[in-house]
């Protein structure tokens, strides 16, 4: 099949994004009511006059919110590292490892009880749920894998219904070598690297490894990832009883263009949206 890299590039969408895409509310939400309480037991320092001093009674007798104060500032772990002038110190949030002045400290230094004492917010419960919202779009690329795996997925399951075959999801390189005594040392170096492909079409003589992803922002990772899938499909040339398949989209790859142009002119198989709705399986798989 000849096929014109400029004409099929010209098809890439802008975007897949459900409503689901943007904001995960129940995540949000679950996140939050798992310290709603020690939240609230903390509202109690909002405008204090003395707020050092009140801070370390409080975590004294609740010593549970400490876990909470990570989040105050964006940040998803229990540990936070600190470099102060000569020393290194790792607060732990979820087990004190140190006085509670030392936390006191902390929440001085790092602005936190400016933030509190001075009434500048009113309820950490809302101010928590909006960093949790604005930490939540830093997910927005994982669910757009997701809703393009989801989307190659309603295709390959329609077609194995149609024809009979059997797929499988997220299948290491090792696992097809097991399955169906393929040898796949090229692309896992003798399986030192474990590879493991989106889905895995078996029909009667072929199995086929298929990688899918959409990219709707630009960067840098992007010719790393055209090298990578380009390395693949060369070395899958010498492989018996198996065929790499690629779905790939997006306007991200506008940053990469040339990259990916190199990689279609040495893949086989790369495919796009449009070539799965204009039923591309049924001319591949057989």
């Amino acid at each position: 099949m000849n096929r014109n890299f400029k004409e099929w590039f010209s098809t890439f969408s802008p975007s897949i994004s459900d409503y689901s895409y943007y904001t995960d509310f129940e995540k949000i939400l679950k996140n939050v009511d798992s310290i709603k309480v020690e939240l609230n037991i903390l509202n109690s320092l909002i405008g204090s006059n003395n707020i050092s001093h009140d801070f370390i009674d409080l975590v004294k007798k609740y010593p549970d919110t400490l876990k909470c104060i990570p989040i105050l500032l964006a940040v998803r772990s229990n540990e936070i590292f600190i470099k102060d002038k000569d020393k290194e110190l790792i607060y732990n949030f979820n087990k004190p490892n140190m006085n509670f002045s030392d936390y006191g400290i902390f929440m001085e230094k790092t602005g936190l009880f400016s933030l509190m004492e001075k009434s500048k917010i009113k309820d950490l419960v809302d101010y928590v749920t909006g960093v949790e919202t604005g930490l939540d779009s830093n997910s927005r690329k994982n669910r757009g894998g997701h809703i393009m795996e989801n989307l190659v997925e309603s295709h390959i399951s329609k077609y194995c219904q149609e024809h009979g075959f059997e797929y499988f999801k997220e299948m290491r390189s090792r696992d097809v070598e097991l399955k169906w005594n393929i040898d796949l040392g090229d692309i896992s170096n003798n399986d030192k690297v474990i590879k493991r492909f989106d889905f895995v079409i078996k029909t009667n003589t072929c199995a086929y490894l298929i990688e899918a992803n959409f990219y709707s922002s630009q960067g840098s990772k992007l010719n790393e990832t055209a090298r990578s899938y380009k390395n693949i499909a060369i070395e899958m040339k010498n492989v018996e009883g198996a065929e790499f398949i690629w779905f790939t989209d997006g306007y991200g790859w506008k940053s990469a263009r040339n990259n990916l142009e190199e990689t279609f002119d040495n893949m086989k198989h790369i495919y796009n949206i449009k070539d799965l709705n204009s039923g591309i399986l049924d001319e591949i798989i057989v």
